[in-house]
């Protein structure tokens, strides 16, 4: 038994255990059994508070630290209706950090229900990953298909290595290969769609693939050798603003930016941020630490609307970075490059059949401010070739039924790519039900 801090006693003490669980009923999306795993801790029993855990989400080191703990676990705290939250974020990690730190993992027993049966997951971020982990845990032989050299997903090429240590991030994913799971790295999947390869000297279909195409395969051929595959690729190419100057040098996709880490020079620049999210905060902080001599984060509604975490819009400002709230980029402006940007200010009204207050933008209130660089990080849609084939909902994202089946046989579709709430829980969580789903199929 290990010995707690004096001030991760202090945060467990601090909880009430509510019998009615608001943290897990109402506010966290895997439904984490939150009272049960911070009592656990309380007793000493950290092994018992990590298989707590482990029942729901194999993510809590990550979650732990990344999630939007104010608008889902914490911001469903009884005690923070009066006072602070429990600091649930906080417990998650150490919980989970614990059991990485002891290879907890090689203790949990694997059932036989999928004994026999072969599952092919394409894509190893956040959903990819947890539903490999359930379903290696039901005894299931797992294969990912990785497009790049390292699992992870949007954890790995999107999140900046100040808000997830990439240790942490490493000891996550061993212990979830460690059941047994097989990784094809450097492959990218595609639909037959996108099989054919021109031949550039004749302008015919070439009968071989080039040498760089050789890593590229179909999702129906993945889905006829395996019993079920998951379609987890994420969607993660940022949106336009489609405004006059988004061509310009110097205009950059916030996305784009964090995957590729191929930055410019940002030192001694002023740079302009669109968005409201964790990508805009994220974006911002990271080309502050760049050398930025002045970052501003244009959002055009209110700092209550901000769909991104509160404690990193509050680090954000810690780190001297400039908000400009209910102002809109309109245009940007230079010479081939970016020399200036055009805004406007809004006002919030509300509009009939609308919950959320809505910007319109102030007529005759446009000002210019001088700008090196623009980031875009305003959502992020996928990418329309990665998703050739298959059958779309209205919003552009593949379509899937109750089961989360797609129009291709035997193919599932979770996370973003499905239209997911786009956050690593809500990811985790569809991961979590595409297995259940598949383990109720097959077993």
């Amino acid at each position: 038994m290990e010995a707690l801090s004096k001030e991760m006693q202090e945060k467990v003490n601090y909880c009430l255990n509510c019998k009615v669980k608001p943290c897990s009923n109402k506010g966290c999306p895997l439904n984490n059994d939150i009272p049960t795993f911070i009592r656990l801790v309380k007793e000493g029993n950290i092994d018992e508070a990590y298989y707590t855990l482990l029942k729901t989400s194999i993510l809590g080191s990550v979650c732990g630290r990344i999630c939007p703990h104010y608008k889902q676990c914490m911001g469903s705290c009884v005690r923070g209706i009066k006072g602070e939250s429990v600091q649930i974020g906080d417990i998650e990690a150490y919980i989970s950090d614990y059991g990485l730190e002891h290879n907890l993992i090689k203790n949990i027993e694997k059932t036989n229900e999928l004994e026999g049966k072969n599952i092919a997951v394409i894509g190893g971020g956040p959903a990819g990953l947890t539903a490999s982990f359930f379903l290696a845990k039901a005894g299931a032989n797992v294969t990912i298909y990785e497009k790049h050299n390292k699992l992870g997903g949007i954890l790995e090429h999107g999140i900046p290595e100040f808000r997830l240590d990439p240790k942490v991030l490493e000891k996550t994913i061993n212990s979830i290969l460690s059941l047994g799971i097989n990784v094809k790295y450097n492959v990218e999947v595609m639909t037959n769609n996108d099989q054919k390869i021109i031949d550039e000297k004749t302008n015919t279909i070439a009968e071989e693939p080039k040498e760089q195409e050789k890593n590229k395969i179909s999702i129906e051929s993945i889905a006829s050798k395996y019993d079920a595959t998951i379609l987890a690729i994420g969607a993660n190419l940022s949106s336009k603003m489609n405004i006059p100057g988004e061509r310009l040098q110097g205009v950059y996709d916030g996305n784009e930016l964090l995957q590729n880490k191929n930055y410019p020079d940002f030192n001694g620049k002023i740079v302009a941020v669109s968005g409201g999210g964790n990508v805009a905060m994220d974006t911002a902080r990271t080309v502050a630490r760049l050398g930025a001599k002045k970052v501003f984060v244009i959002y055009r509604r209110a700092e209550e609307q901000m769909p991104a975490e509160r404690k990193e819009i509050e680090d954000a400002k810690n780190e001297g970075i400039e908000f400009l709230f209910q102002n809109n980029i309109v245009k940007i402006l230079g010479n081939g490059k970016v020399e200036e940007i055009e805004c406007i200010k809004t006002k919030l009204v509300q509009k009939e059949g609308e919950t959320r207050l809505s910007p319109v933008n102030i007529e005759g209130s446009n000002y210019r401010m001088r700008m090196d660089y623009v980031i875009m990080a305003v959502g992020s849609k996928p990418e329309e070739k990665d998703i050739a084939g298959f059958e779309k909902n209205k919003w552009g994202y593949v379509n899937t039924d109750e089961e989360k089946k797609t129009s291709i046989k035997n193919v599932y579709a979770i996370g973003d790519i499905a239209g997911n709430k786009q956050t690593v829980a809500w990811a985790a969580r569809s991961g979590r039900d595409v297995a259940y789903e598949i383990i109720e199929k097959l077993k």
